[in-house]
């Protein structure tokens, strides 16, 4: 199993297709559950945020983004073997991702902070180009550290998909391909998803991708 919460917009989400996909439903009756659910109109709105997705046919579909209490109030009733071992999964990586915004938002905070104070302590002595280059560094140093957000995974899945169906239409043999290309992004960038591609090397990895070649085409 993948990922089960992810950050869009800065805030950790989850959305239908992975819940359906956890809890072994059809993807269109957690669709259907979400829109007859019984809760306010302002929280819906507030909690649930309707998307589409490409499947691997290259065709648009519907899907929602949902907040940990979206997917609280969706699941409370959802039952079976495995479902009490993915709510606990589904809470303890929505905390992992509140983590992480947090420390996003401390390291951009305490950037902006360094900037601040380092343009408040130029010396008259000190040339401004200087300066800007020091300024040039921190930015570099952080920036270096920024993981791919949703719209840049999207860009690297297509790019993928694209890729893996110039070699074959068969289903089975595009699922192997699907895997061997993400396992050689996560190898090549030195990553434990394909999300956690830093930034900085999305055109790198998007070009890596498009230059890829399987180990074998049946």
């Amino acid at each position: 199993m993948n990922q089960l919460v992810f950050i869009e917009n800065n805030k950790p989400v989850t959305d239908s297709l992975i819940v359906a996909e956890s809890f072994g439903k059809e993807h269109a009756r957690v669709m259907r559950d979400i829109r007859e659910l019984d809760c306010s109109e302002e929280f819906r709105v507030g909690n649930f945020a309707e998307s589409t997705y490409i499947n691997s046919q290259e065709r648009e579909y519907p899907k929602y983004f949902m907040s940990e209490q979206g997917f609280t109030f969706l699941v409370m009733g959802y039952t079976g073997t495995n479902a009490t071992r993915f709510k606990e999964q589904y809470i303890k990586e929505f905390h992992e991702m509140r983590e992480k915004v947090q420390n996003n938002v401390h390291v951009l905070d305490e950037k902006q902070s360094i900037i601040q104070s380092m343009k408040l302590t130029i010396k008259t002595s000190e040339r401004q180009d200087q300066m800007d280059e020091k300024l040039h560094q921190i930015e570099t140093k952080v920036d270096q550290q920024i993981t791919l957000d949703y719209g840049e995974q999207r860009r690297l899945q297509k790019g993928v998909a694209r890729r893996v169906y110039e070699f074959t239409n068969d289903k089975r043999e595009a699922s192997r391909l699907f895997r061997e290309a993400y396992r050689e992004i996560k190898d090549r960038f030195g990553v434990a998803s394909y999300k956690d591609v830093k930034r900085k090397d999305l055109q790198s990895a998007i070009n890596y991708i498009e230059n890829w070649l399987p180990r074998q085409v049946s």
